[in-house]
């Protein structure tokens, strides 16, 4: 099972646990960004994450695929934000469900690298300093 979701809501957490929870899963690996206080040395007021929604999605399908298809687990949850995120905000949630730990902590990293490098989300920083 996947579940991708691309958002302007606030992200709930419990909501994807419960997503990927089964009986047959002895896992669950749960990665959750928040928007730090500072970059570099610099204080974040904000970020402003923008999306190309329709390509976005598709991509975000591809990697929950890609986790499905390349390590023994059964669900996978990708929500990310877009908007205006505070501090302590959560921009993204990645939950992965397996019969065993390592498992889903190697689909877990390598859906959020991934995400990183390839979903078009651009994440504007708004600092203290301009």
């Amino acid at each position: 099972m996947r579940d991708i979701q691309l958002t302007s809501e606030p992200l709930d957490i419990q909501s994807c646990i419960d997503l990927v929870s089964s009986p047959g899963c002895g896992g669950i690996n749960v990665f959750i960004g928040t928007v730090r206080e500072e970059t570099k040395g610099r204080k974040v007021v904000r970020l402003e994450l923008e999306a190309y929604n329709a390509m976005a999605v598709k991509e975000m399908e591809r990697i929950a695929d890609d986790v499905l298809g390349k390590w023994p687990v059964h669900n996978v949850v990708i929500h990310h934000r877009t908007g205006v995120l505070n501090v302590g905000d959560i921009p993204v949630v990645i939950a992965v469900s397996g019969p065993h730990r390592d498992a889903a902590f190697e689909a877990c990293r390598y859906a959020i690298d991934t995400l990183k490098h390839t979903v078009p989300i651009w994440k504007k920083e708004i600092f203290e300093d301009g």
